[in-house]
């Protein structure tokens, strides 16, 4: 069983908030994080940096969710930056071209940074 834990920080910026995602997000603990994103969502803040560079695994599931969340920030006018991380995660990323939809960053100072440019 796949589990992954969700942490969440403001960031300096009142309407910016950092959310770091450790462990495998597949299956069951992609909908959890689908949730998590949604209770940050309603508080509308104006920028969300998703950090997955502490994430080992990714399926299919936590891909969906990863679109669903950009889908829901297009649409709601949120800017949603994600931090790839390295190795099997940034490979998938790239090789199902989400990279090519999400505002993505090779490392959570240049999200943070862009997020209050």
């Amino acid at each position: 069983m796949s589990s992954c834990q969700v942490v969440i920080e403001s960031l300096e910026h009142p309407d910016a908030v950092r959310v770091a995602v450790e462990g495998e997000l597949a299956g069951p603990s992609a909908y959890t994080l689908d949730s998590e994103l949604r209770k940050i969502e309603a508080t509308r803040p104006r920028w969300m940096v998703l950090d997955l560079s502490a994430l080992a695994f990714i399926d299919s599931a936590g891909l969906a969710r990863l679109l669903a969340a950009h889908r829901r920030a297009k649409r709601d006018g949120r800017r949603l930056m994600v931090v790839e991380g390295t190795g099997a995660v940034r490979r998938l990323i790239a090789l199902t071209a989400l990279d090519q939809q999400l505002e993505v960053f090779s490392d959570g100072p240049s999200a943070v940074a862009a997020a209050h440019a």
